[in-house]
């Protein structure tokens, strides 16, 4: 029943690829699944949940910089480009659009198939509008 929702967005917060994982696994855990499908581009926003080397060094060795906040367990900061973590916002905001779809929002589907095509439906709503 628990579950987390995992997207690649673009720069406008349009939802690119969509992956549903165990709610109990790791972000950067998870993360190997992204890498294969991620597009090209220059910059990568990231929550601090993919903050791990190793996905610092993948996408390092795709051409991609990462802009990921350091998690606790850090013990050397990594640095970040300052301006570039606040546009994170666009990434939030397609979450909250998907909150904004009330069978998103209350999880009526049991199971994850349904429900991954209802996130399915929602974000090519949010992709064309």
């Amino acid at each position: 029943m628990n579950t987390k929702l995992h997207a690649v967005c673009d720069s406008q917060g349009r939802p690119l690829n969509l992956f549903l994982t165990a709610g109990q696994v790791r972000d950067d855990i998870d993360a190997r699944a992204m890498l294969s499908c991620l597009p090209d581009v220059d910059w990568l926003l990231g929550d601090r949940g993919y903050g791990a080397d190793w996905f610092r060094e993948a996408l390092k060795g795709k051409g991609i910089r990462a802009c990921i906040s350091d998690r606790n367990q850090h013990k050397t900061p990594v640095k970040c480009d300052r301006p570039r973590p606040k546009r994170r916002n666009r990434i939030e905001i397609t979450f909250g659009r998907f909150r904004g779809w009330r069978r998103m929002a209350t999880r009526y589907d049991r199971w994850s198939k349904v429900f991954s095509s209802a996130i399915a439906l929602a974000a090519t709503d949010m992709f064309w509008l």
